[in-house]
């Protein structure tokens, strides 16, 4: 079953990398009382995740978090290793926060998983984009072409706000 409107956040770990290495982030204590954008893609160092999709975040973030938004979050089916040196390479750094969903576990719970395994790439995120307020779902853009960033990029969650 796919997430909606409406419904809230499942409760699972994500992992942020820090100066001490992989930390767990709760999604039930992280949209807590907070409005967060969070956007997914297929996979950290891809040409459209890298040359369109978060790019457009870490530009557009002031203006973002200018309407309120507490902070903005980049989640792959990737570990947190492989987020944070992505980030770093990106510049993302202050701007987007990077979440690792190594084994997939948020992804699947929420419905907006695929089968990448003819690419090599096994079980990945659709790319999406969604506004949470007290993790709660408000908003959700999912990507009908997986090699585009429009629907699910920064100028619409910004439309949205």
């Amino acid at each position: 079953m796919t997430i909606n409107v409406g419904d809230r956040i499942p409760d699972v770990t994500l992992m942020k990398l820090t100066d001490k290495g992989p930390a767990p982030v709760k999604t039930g204590d992280y949209f807590k009382g907070r409005k967060v954008v969070i956007f997914a893609l297929p996979g950290a160092f891809t040409p459209t995740c890298s040359n369109q999709h978060l790019p457009g975040f870490i530009q557009k973030s002031d203006t973002i978090k200018g309407k309120g938004v507490d902070e903005i979050a980049c989640v792959s089916v990737n570990d947190a290793f492989v987020m944070g040196a992505w980030g770093k390479a990106q510049g993302a750094e202050g701007k987007v926060t990077m979440l690792g969903d190594g084994n997939g576990e948020f992804t699947k719970k929420l419905g907006l998983d695929f089968d990448g395994s003819g690419f090599g790439m096994g079980t990945r995120s659709l790319r999406y984009s969604m506004l949470v307020d007290d993790g709660v779902v408000k908003s959700l853009n999912k990507e009908p072409n997986p090699g585009e960033a429009k629907v699910s990029g920064a100028d619409n969650i910004l439309a949205q706000l």
